[in-house]
């Protein structure tokens, strides 16, 4: 049963206006220390680094994501859609606040780079002793593990799961049009009221009123357009892989007994693999920063420049190139090694992919992945055996391979290469 707060409260918003919070719990899982926490993750990682302006937080994040789902289920009310149970809302809304709950400085990064999840992490967070497992408690002893499941996608209800993860949830929706916001590009910019009118529970899913096809095409574009010219921004990836490379070797640093001139005891429970969740709150992004900043000053050359680099934005350089095989990235890199250069540190070879839509195909089954449409006569179609622009971009996005160096020691080290391998990186 919902428990309304006296007054309204709202938050203004860049994006969506106002965030609007009427029941006590919500406002109650807002002020906990977890999810404060969220306000010192940046929701775009290192991408500060290439468009100034996404310094936005995982909080505003998660606050819009909240917003949307609110709107979401405020509109499946008021139409009395029998598809609907209105005692999932509760639920529904705090697995849309709390979805973002486990992520750690710099996000995917630090994922990588020691091999942790971040939706493991929220799970915890809301399973374990915290602030926020009390809240949830309140409502009813088993409600944590209810809204753990929505986030881990094993929830009985779908439609549930659907709101928070989806091809076309909250989630998505929120952060094409804040991170379009923040790095000032036009590409995110969906018609969320648009396809929000357009929005229907069926059958246990969320589907789409045909007339709302075009609206989800122009979604699916931005997704699309988003990808290539922000998330997969060759600089921000340079940025990326120089701050995997300092957790590496800081990490393999530590194992081989070295001695810090500066260390602080969550990020050696982060080497070791024993992080608590208490731990884990601990770490943040100004933490982070504050250790990079002083290893520039260690005795390790290679830690001292790869922070060095970091800090003052010195980013490797990178080449493109159409193929890449194996035996010519095993020359390049052993080239690297006999020119003097660190091959496993010198060298970074990317090659992003992605798959814009999940395309349907005759003879399969409708799934979780494909957006579906509902049309006059409440038949169900796969978008993309209606739309030809969806049909377009499915199928899985290959860009090219990125050679990223250290263009200043890769330099020094040009006349020591078969020029073969220079020409590569002479381009």
């Amino acid at each position: 049963m919902k428990q309304l707060l006296s007054e309204e409260k709202v938050f203004k918003d860049p994006v969506h206006n106002y965030v609007h919070v009427q029941e006590t719990i919500i406002w109650r899982l807002i002020n906990t220390r977890e999810f404060q926490r969220l306000r010192r993750i940046r929701q775009l990682g290192t991408s500060y680094l290439t468009f100034h302006g996404a310094e936005h937080s995982r909080f505003s994040h998660s606050l819009g994501v909240y917003e949307i789902t609110r709107r979401i289920i405020s509109q499946f009310e008021r139409s009395g859609y029998k598809d609907w149970m209105p005692e999932e809302s509760l639920l529904t809304l705090c697995a849309a606040l709390l979805h973002d709950l486990g992520h750690g400085p710099f996000s995917h990064s630090i994922e990588e780079a020691f091999e942790m999840n971040h939706e493991d992490w929220t799970c915890r967070i809301i399973l374990e002793d915290t602030e926020i497992t009390a809240i949830l408690k309140d409502v009813s002893e088993d409600f944590p593990q209810k809204v753990a499941s929505v986030i881990s996608k094993t929830y009985e209800h779908e439609i549930v799961v659907n709101l928070v993860s989806g091809p076309l949830d909250a989630d998505r929706m929120d952060y094409l049009l804040r991170d379009a916001y923040y790095t000032g590009v036009n590409y995110g910019t969906i018609d969320i009221d648009r396809i929000l009118r357009m929005l229907r529970p069926y059958h246990g899913r969320v589907v789409v009123k045909e007339s709302g096809m075009h609206a989800i095409e122009d979604y699916l574009m931005s997704r699309y357009q988003m990808y290539w010219q922000v998330y997969f921004h060759p600089v921000t990836r340079s940025s990326e892989i120089i701050l995997r490379q300092i957790f590496r070797r800081a990490k393999e640093l530590f194992q081989n007994g070295y001695a810090f001139g500066f260390m602080i005891e969550p990020l050696k429970d982060l080497f070791r693999g024993e992080v608590t969740v208490e731990q884990y709150l601990l770490l943040d992004e100004a933490m982070i920063q504050t250790a990079f900043m002083q290893w520039t000053l260690e005795q390790d050359e290679l830690l001292s420049d790869l922070c060095c680099r970091f800090i003052h934005r010195k980013l490797y350089k990178y080449v493109e190139i159409e193929n890449l095989d194996s035996e010519t990235i095993g020359e390049i890199r052993r080239s690297f090694a006999g020119a003097g250069l660190n091959a496993e540190y010198d060298l970074e070879i990317d090659f992003p992919t992605d798959l814009p839509y999940d395309v349907f195909r005759p003879g399969d089954a409708f799934d979780s992945k494909q957006i579906l449409l509902l049309d006059r006569h409440d038949k169900l179609r796969e978008i993309s055996e209606v739309s030809d622009i969806v049909r377009s971009i499915s199928g899985i996005h290959r860009g090219r391979y990125h050679l990223y160096f250290p263009q200043d020691k890769l330099h020094k080290a040009l006349p020591l290469l078969p020029s073969s391998i220079a020409e590569i990186f002479a381009k």
